[in-house]
C-alpha cells in the first residue's frame, strides 16, 4: 500500500469517527439551569428581580440566599421568575445566590450589597459636573461661569470689528 493511499484511508477513517461523535454526543444538560439576578449589585432596601430556568420550569424552584432568605420562582413566559427586596438591615458585601430546582439540580450566582452610606456625589475631581464647588451648580459655579461667558462674548465682538477693518481696507 502506498503511502497516499494509507494517509486516505487515515483520513476517511478519521472523518467517519468524527461524524458518528457528533452524531451520537447528547447536548449539555448545564447551560438550562441558570439564575440570574437584576440589578446584581444594590442598596439594602431596594428590590431584586430574579429570573431562572431549570431542566423543567413549569415547577416552581427555590432560591435562597443569605442577603434575602428563601423565596420560591414561578413559572412565567418559559422561565422561573421572583422579585424580592433586601432587607434594610442587611450588612454590605458579597452573598452567595443559589438555586436549587425540583430535579436536585441547582447553580449560584453572587449578589452584591452596598453600604447605603457610600458617597451620594462623585468624587472632587475637576471642573465636572459630578465635583462640588466649582462646577457643581453652587454659587461660586454661577460667577465663574458668568464671567467666562461675558469674556467669549467680549472676543467675539473685537475678531468681529477687527474683521470689518481688515475687509475695508483692502
Amino acid at each position: 500500500m502506498s503511502v497516499r493511499r494509507s494517509l486516505a484511508a487515515a483520513g476517511a477513517g478519521l472523518t467517519v469517527a468524527v461524524a458518528g461523535a457528533v452524531l451520537v454526543a447528547t447536548p449539555a444538560q448545564a447551560a438550562d439551569v441558570f439564575v440570574d439576578l437584576n440589578p446584581s449589585t444594590v442598596e439594602s432596601g431596594y428590590l431584586v428581580g430574579i429570573r431562572a430556568s431549570c431542566t423543567d420550569n413549569t415547577a416552581p424552584a427555590t432560591v435562597e440566599s443569605d442577603a434575602f432568605g428563601t423565596v420560591e420562582v414561578r413559572p412565567q413566559f418559559d422561565e422561573l421568575t421572583a422579585a424580592v427586596t433586601v432587607p434594610a438591615g442587611t450588612e454590605a458585601g458579597r452573598y452567595r445566590v443559589r438555586l436549587t430546582c425540583p430535579d436536585d439540580r441547582s447553580t449560584t450566582t453572587t449578589l452584591y450589597v452596598l453600604d447605603p452610606n457610600r458617597p451620594s456625589r462623585g468624587p472632587a475631581t475637576g471642573f465636572g459636573g459630578t465635583a462640588g464647588g466649582l462646577g457643581s451648580g453652587g454659587p461660586d459655579a454661577e460667577g465663574l461661569l458668568a464671567g467666562v461667558g461675558a469674556a467669549a462674548l467680549v472676543a467675539g465682538a473685537v475678531l468681529g470689528v477687527v474683521t470689518l477693518r481688515r475687509r475695508r481696507v483692502s
